[in-house]
């Protein structure tokens, strides 16, 4: 609980990603609740496989692409924290999407639609002020990574699950 309010003020857009506590633990706990998450939304878009397959590739690309970033800007000892601090901030926004994703979806309302939105401009933002704060970049430095990040996570996965799966 200590790590969790630690992390959470990430979150409301306040607090510094690298004075953060760098728990192994706390961060497998986040890995396994994102993978949970984003395997429940795909099984429920698409088959068994394909979904198992999709959501594998996401969880590898969002490692690789903040492994890749922080390697590139030598700080790659910094890779749980700020892996860590990416994942519990989608894990919450999540966990706030997943009801509104399916009364969005099973309603069709202009206004479900309009939170699926907003949720995911949180997320965009949420991303790009944490590599801001690690990478050292103005804000729109920042949103470029940030949509670089969504785009090669969940563009790339659908991608290669695509030209994998057929």
């Amino acid at each position: 609980m200590n790590n969790f309010n630690a992390y959470l003020p990430l979150c409301w857009l306040r607090g510094y990603v690298l004075l953060l506590p760098t728990s192994q633990r706390f961060f497998r706990q986040n890995l396994i609740f994102y993978f949970a998450v984003i395997f429940f939304i795909q099984f429920n878009m698409s088959d068994d496989i394909e979904a198992i397959f999709e959501v594998i590739l996401e969880t590898l690309l969002t490692l690789g692409f903040v492994g890749g970033i922080l390697l590139l800007n030598k700080s790659h000892d910094s890779f749980t924290q700020i892996t860590t601090a990416i994942l519990f901030c989608q894990n919450l926004i999540s966990t706030f999407l997943l009801p509104v994703m399916f009364w969005a979806t099973t309603s069709e309302e202009a206004f479900g639609y309009l939170l699926l939105g907003l949720f995911l401009l949180w997320a965009v933002l949420l991303i790009a002020r944490i590599f801001k704060q690690v990478l050292d970049i103005n804000n729109a430095a920042a949103l470029v990574v940030s949509f670089a990040y969504f785009l090669i996570v969940y563009g790339g996965a659908y991608g290669i699950d695509s030209l994998v799966m057929g």
